[in-house]
């Protein structure tokens, strides 16, 4: 026999196994088999007919039926009740749990239709000290929407991930997508009220108290110390710097714990600066304000229902916390400066 002749005679076998099944399946009343698992399970024909939507009656047809068809009792009456015979307690055993497994698909089904999915990426320490104490007023916006949320430093690549939008931390100018932003940074350099009283040990002067830290360096920060020291004209051969982080989170942690001064983001430190964990180095050096935090996504997104009840909590949440830090740092003697772009002394604006 040839390869394809073989092929052939098991598809036809193949086919004749299914066409047998079909067959079969057609010769049962899956109608009268539901009325059979209601009044096995719910032990009477009145309750079945209850839970069914039917009248009694109808019930009582649809199992004379059944019975006639698997030619076999499958209920005895004792004493005005039915109970199962052998052979209706077998069927009851293998329809209710087909019934069963029917049911919770049909009940997962359901839920899932009723769950609506948004996914957002957001830098991992802008996700843990900013956004988590936030997010429960979100929540209650949106109390049917199952919410994810992907703390990674890499932005999305929106053509091939699923993403409804990302919260960058930046400058802005992602060609190609709408971006709007949503919370202002407030840079300067803090330390813990312990560490500054021995920088004021060694010095009365806030250049040389800098040139006598420790600096922990932030290296995904949009204001590092290279640039900041440059720009304040502060150079010298004791500037180094012995703690370099990739997550803000650890460097203002460390700067908590006293082991020296980061020059950081007040939105990642708020908590840590109102309660005096840490304090600003000097008023001397200014807070350096400028657009940070982005809602980012392909335009085609801003039409979402999801995505506006987002941004537009995020816009008031935002708004809020920029008029609280700003506050805060005013309150602690320090002088704003608006910035947008990095510029260093003598440069002309850089737009955003």
């Amino acid at each position: 026999m040839t390869a394809f002749a073989t092929r052939l005679a098991r598809n036809r076998i193949r086919h004749g196994r299914i066409s047998k099944a079909q067959d079969m399946l057609k010769d049962i009343n899956l109608n009268a088999m539901n009325h059979f698992e209601a009044v096995a399970r719910l032990g009477g024909i009145s309750k079945a007919a209850e839970e069914l939507g039917v009248s009694p009656s109808a019930v009582s047809q649809q199992i004379r039926q059944f019975e006639q068809q698997m030619g076999v009792r499958l209920f005895k009456r004792e004493k005005r009740r039915l109970s199962l015979t052998l052979d209706g307690e077998r069927l009851f055993q293998t329809t209710t749990q087909a019934f069963r497994m029917m049911r919770d698909v049909r009940s997962a089904i359901q839920r899932q239709r009723e769950t609506r999915h948004f996914i957002l990426r957001v830098s991992p320490s802008f996700a843990v000290r900013w956004l988590s104490p936030r997010l429960k007023s979100f929540l209650e916006l949106a109390p049917n929407w199952d919410m994810r949320i992907d703390a990674a430093p890499d932005f999305s690549d929106f053509e091939t991930e699923v993403v409804d939008l990302d919260l960058r931390y930046g400058e802005g100018g992602w060609t190609g997508l709408h971006q709007e932003p949503v919370v202002h940074d407030l840079v300067l350099p803090m330390c813990s009220p312990g560490y500054l009283e021995e920088l004021r040990a060694l010095s009365d002067d806030p250049i040389g108290q800098l040139r006598q830290a420790r600096l922990i360096d932030s290296v995904k920060t949009h204001y590092r110390w290279d640039f900041w020291l440059a720009r304040h004209g502060i150079m010298g051969e004791r500037m180094i710097y012995p703690m370099r982080f990739d997550r803000s989170s650890m460097a203002i942690q460390l700067a908590t714990d006293g082991a020296g001064v980061v020059l950081e983001s007040t939105t990642l430190a708020l908590n840590e600066l109102e309660r005096g964990a840490l304090v600003p180095l000097s008023t001397a050096f200014e807070a350096i304000r400028f657009p940070a935090y982005w809602l980012v996504s392909p335009a085609r997104h801003t039409s979402r229902r999801i995505v506006r009840i987002f941004s537009d909590w995020m816009r008031e949440e935002g708004a809020a916390h920029d008029a609280r830090a700003s506050a805060l740092i005013t309150g602690l003697g320090c002088r704003i400066r608006e910035q947008r772009g990095r510029q260093l002394p003598g440069e002309e604006y850089l737009p955003e």
